[in-house]
């Protein structure tokens, strides 16, 4: 049987629903899936407001929903798909998470991890931005312009 290789754009596109899910629950925007061997074996959004704990960041709960899925602490042969670049208090957990690819959709430039030197993952780890970047950025901004 041939495995099916999903574009990252199709992972994304998973992110995105998540992040709808959060809009929904007006939570911010962000909605995070992981994927080992082209298979998402997590999906998770922002439920800061929710649960009330500012550690409740789409990619966090998608770091746990992972290692408890695949019975272990280390996604190293993982990739996390994410609308919005994650800030320093999750990389530093995707970091500890040992996490091999980390997809972002749209720049964070207030509380993205890429602005902070020295570099928080791990060298060996891959970072890619960008993906379906318009669409993830749309959706924070028109949260925020709404609230206000």
């Amino acid at each position: 049987m041939t495995k099916i290789n999903f574009s990252d754009e199709y992972f994304m596109k998973q992110a995105l629903r998540e992040a709808q899910m959060a809009a929904q629950k007006d939570e911010i925007p962000v909605g995070a899936v992981v994927v080992c061997n082209d298979q998402i074996i997590a999906r998770a959004h922002n439920l800061t407001e929710t649960l009330h704990d500012v550690t409740a960041h789409a990619e966090m709960l998608a770091i746990t929903g992972a290692a408890e899925y695949l019975g272990g602490k280390y996604l190293n042969e993982c990739t996390l798909y994410v609308t919005l670049e994650p800030c320093v208090m999750c990389a530093g957990a995707l970091n500890w998470a040992q996490i091999k690819k980390v997809v972002f959709g749209a720049s964070d430039e207030k509380r993205g991890f890429m602005k902070h030197t020295p570099p928080i993952f791990h060298t060996k780890a891959q970072i890619q931005g960008g993906i379906l970047a318009d669409k993830c950025s749309e959706m924070v901004v028109d949260f925020f312009k709404n609230k206000r």
